[in-house]
């Protein structure tokens, strides 16, 4: 018989309902239902301290708020793993409320609420195409958009003392409507590149 401390959960689900696997089948990158909320698993370790029961130790990554926590719990436990599916669609315009999109496939169109992915969707204009994570039932993730892209400056300040070593940085904003920081060199009419995931620039193009 195997002994382990009081906080680890025992060999039974630790996701929601009608679990589809076991720690066993952990992998980096997973999305899986863990205490009600959707979570992708960032790291797992398998363990086997001596005489105490086997356990899984899990690095989590809130898949909404982006908060990580850790967890161990017993191997063998079920997990409810998230099944996704992707579909590419084109981005048609913004209503002020919602973003409006149409799959490439079957051109049915769909609206999202604006306020849950306003930030990942500040890089994109009208008629680009983007991919749509959804989950079994229909309902969408995230909307995946390429890591990098390059945009228009449309309104951009004249600093009044030139500096070209590119170590003054200013807020411009492009053709989306965002703003970002940028070298003093930027100017408005300029195409420059952007890196999506930290909202930075990289480079003129």
């Amino acid at each position: 018989m195997c002994i382990g401390p009081g906080f680890l959960r025992s060999p039974r689900t630790i996701g929601n309902e009608n679990p589809m696997a076991t720690t066993s089948d952990l992998r980096k990158g997973m999305l899986i239902r863990y205490n009600g909320a959707i979570h992708r698993v960032v790291e797992y370790q398998h363990i086997a301290p001596g005489n105490w029961c086997a356990m899984v130790r899990m690095k989590l990554k809130n898949f909404d708020s982006g908060k990580t926590i850790e967890d161990r719990v017993r191997a063998g436990s079920e997990i409810d793993v998230i099944t996704t599916q992707t579909r590419d669609a084109q981005y048609l315009y913004d209503d002020g409320t919602s973003y409006h999109f149409m799959h490439n496939e079957n051109f049915d169109q769909i609206a999202l609420p604006k306020e849950d992915f306003e930030d990942t969707m500040s890089w994109m204009k009208e008629n680009d195409m983007i991919v749509l994570l959804t989950e079994d039932g229909g309902k969408v993730l995230s909307v995946e958009i390429p890591n990098f892209v390059t945009l228009k400056v449309v309104d951009a300040p004249v600093m009044l003392r030139g500096d070209t070593s590119g170590k003054v940085m200013k807020k411009v904003t492009i053709e989306t409507g965002a703003e970002i920081q940028v070298p003093d060199f930027v100017k408005e009419g300029d195409i420059i590149r952007i890196d999506t995931r930290s909202g930075e620039y990289v480079e003129r193009a």
